[in-house]
């Protein structure tokens, strides 16, 4: 310390010696810096960039990160043509990703009947009924979000917890009707979408997918899974006899909702799980107009064929600068969920010992799709929600990397991995393999998890986010979106508390993540994930200015106030895409309501 003291006179006359020679003025240092287009100043910053964890403001310019550290040091970056948001302490993040997202589908759930709000069966019949007054005869109405686990009084009569269908075919005799499951691996038909679809009672029951009928062999209108397929294709027959500009509006209005929807909870990036080809196509010409909104979207295409077909021509990397990229292939499922009893278990369920669930789409087909990807140089991300199901995709993707060692560079994931048999949850991490998980959906499946499939089951193996992540595996976060409502913030407090029945219950709360795990599970993690961590998941200069800003330190609030908090702005690219009607009037202390209840289940 002595001789670096001793040595600041000789280094404050070199600088003045310099500048006489060079003309420039000791007022002059430090040197004037080219200006910022944003400033986010007086704010609490996590910027999840180990250099510098946590500052008072960041610099924007040229839609990336120019500099962050103290307002007094950010204060050099303003300008006269700066915008400068002065935010009095609120929290600011990084942009929180989606991971786990159908884009479309969530814009379509929007434009459709809400049949997750209703408390029991009576009050989903009501609200169709409803419906069916305001359309027109032969009109399909179509609702999402019912979840028989959350109703408050078992319909009767009943199988399997599910209503007979006299109540539906009642209020809707000549409107077909289709209910989605809040999982989507499900519906309720009613008598006039059966007969559309060509179901009748000896129908059988396809692969993957399975009728449900009453004791005496009456098909009653709940499908799962596959055995869906064929009221979804008539539905889809029905929307193609409308002219091509109803069409085409229909389908914009959902992807403006959907975007809308994404980027007014703090969404900056989101990973749609899987399109059709013709939709990836379309999408794409989208963004070319404009979206405030990165995506990442994963190939869905049932057919191997078609896929070893035109796969590769289909890669996109940052189109639109880097709006858009396309390199993985998902999200076809190998089972369904555990709200329809159809997630593959290694063992029967504890409530229906002859189940033991579905493997939707078979093995071998996934293989051939996976092995595809691993030739062209794509992802891999597969849905798998129960033990077995999680196990075969394992096996699938060990056997592939040994085929294709190259493949294990490319972040193959499975999607829910929500229960594993103990043997299994290293494997992610010797694999390489990254579990796509959704917080949301341990405490949304809380009140049905330890009667489905037992006390020792459940603590063992569901939802286990801090076994995978103490064993060195990539654990990230979403939502699932429309199966839950994309708002990170009940998402968060999931994570952190494992708590439901309105923060009375936990599930096994010993798998809590922490708050920084949490933090870096919606953020870096999920970066990670689309390898875009270069570019995204942290404040860092040079990486694109993609960030939220909350009402409430998510790091440090107590929990019962996570749910208070709120979006203030959403940034992307540098851009303000965002901001909360009263944005400008919020000051540090404030309170909001807490959040509703989540009301929805896998």
């Amino acid at each position: 310390m002595r001789s670096f003291a001793m040595s600041l006179p000789g280094i404050v006359l070199a600088i003045a010696a310099n500048a006489s020679t060079t003309g420039a003025s000791v007022t002059g240092f430090p040197p004037t810096l080219p200006p910022a287009d944003l400033v986010l100043r007086d704010a609490t910053v996590a910027t999840l960039d180990p250099l510098q964890p946590e500052v008072q403001a960041v610099a924007i310019r040229a839609g990336k990160i120019e500099a962050v550290g103290s307002d007094e040091a950010i204060a050099r970056y303003i300008g006269k043509q700066t915008k400068v948001l002065d935010l009095h302490g609120a929290f600011v993040t990084p942009g929180f990703i989606e991971d786990h997202g159908h884009l479309m589908d969530t814009g379509e759930s929007l434009m459709q009947v809400d049949v997750g709000q209703p408390a029991n069966w009576d009050e989903v019949v009501a609200v169709v009924k409803a419906a069916v007054a305001k359309a027109k005869p032969g009109e399909w109405i179509v609702g999402q979000g019912w979840q028989q686990a959350k109703w408050s009084k078992v319909p009767q009569p009943n199988v399997d917890g599910l209503p007979l269908p006299t109540a539906l075919d009642a209020v809707s005799p000549n409107n077909p009707v289709l209910l989605n499951h809040a999982s989507g691996h499900g519906i309720i038909a009613n008598a006039q979408a059966l007969k559309l679809a060509g179901i009748g009672d000896k129908t059988p029951d396809p692969p993957g997918g399975a009728i449900v009928r009453d004791a005496q062999g009456h098909a009653t209108g709940m499908l799962r899974d596959n055995a869906a397929d064929p009221v979804f294709a008539a539905y889809n027959s029905y929307l193609k006899t409308l002219p091509a500009s109803e069409q085409e509006a229909r389908r914009e209005r959902a992807l403006q909702l959907a975007v809308q929807n994404e980027i007014g909870k703090g969404i900056t990036t989101f990973v749609d799980q899987g399109e059709s080809f013709k939709t990836v196509t379309w999408l794409k010409q989208q963004v070319g107009k404009g979206l405030p909104l990165r995506l990442y979207v994963y190939i869905d295409e049932k057919s191997p064929a078609e896929l070893d077909k035109h796969l590769a021509e289909y890669r996109t990397i940052g189109y639109a600068d880097n709006r858009f990229t396309v390199r993985g292939i998902g999200e076809d499922v190998s089972d369904g969920a555990l709200g329809t009893h159809s997630a593959w278990f290694l063992e029967p369920y504890s409530d229906a010992p002859t189940l033991t669930g579905l493997n939707v789409n078979k093995m071998s087909d996934l293989r051939k799709m996976a092995q595809i990807a691993a030739r062209d140089g794509f992802q891999v991300a597969i849905h798998a929600i129960g033990d077995r199901a999680n196990r075969e995709l394992l096996d699938m993707y060990q056997d592939i990397f040994t085929q294709y060692p190259e493949a294990r560079n490319l972040r193959w994931r499975i999607e829910h991995a929500q229960h594993l048999a103990l043997s299994d949850i290293p494997r992610f991490a010797q694999l390489g393999v990254i579990a796509s998980m959704q917080s949301i959906h341990a405490c949304s499946d809380a009140p049905m998890v330890v009667s489905r499939i037992g006390e020792k089951r459940a603590e063992e193996g569901a939802y286990v986010w801090k076994k995978l992540i103490d064993s060195g595996a990539i654990v990230l976060d979403g939502t699932d979106t429309p199966v839950e409502d994309t708002n990170p913030i009940a998402n968060f407090y999931c994570g952190v508390t494992r708590a439901y029945a309105h923060g009375a219950k936990k599930l096994f709360p010993a798998q809590a993540k922490t708050r920084l795990q949490e933090l870096q599970s919606y953020t870096w993690n999920n970066a990670y994930a689309i390898l875009a961590e270069n570019e995204l998941g942290s404040l860092s200069p040079g990486k694109f200015a993609d960030l939220d800003v909350f009402s409430g330190d998510l790091l440090t609030a107590p929990a019962d106030d996570i749910l208070r908090t709120r979006v203030l702005y959403t940034i992307v690219g540098g851009k303000v895409v965002y901001a909360r009607p009263d944005a400008d009037k919020w000051h540090k202390g404030q309170r909001f309501e807490p959040m509703p209840e989540f009301d929805h289940a896998e």
